[in-house]
């Protein structure tokens, strides 16, 4: 669901997976350890903020599995 409204300079789990280059499911791994922070939305569709995701993608190799 892209549908809702986000504030600007957030991502949709949707568009953190895909620039982090990951499934869904790695994203939820990802907060379950700590390692990005939901910054708004709701329980069923959480929003990041876009420097934090972009921080993340910088540390990750291309392709590697969360």
């Amino acid at each position: 669901m892209e549908s809702q409204i986000i504030r600007p300079g957030h991502l949709t789990a949707h568009q953190a997976a895909a620039v982090l280059g990951i499934t869904l499911g790695g994203v939820r791994q990802l907060v379950h350890r700590g390692k990005l922070v939901r910054s708004g939305g709701t329980v069923g569709q959480p929003w990041y903020a876009a420097t934090d995701v972009a921080a993340l993608a910088a540390k990750r190799p291309a392709g590697q599995a969360a």
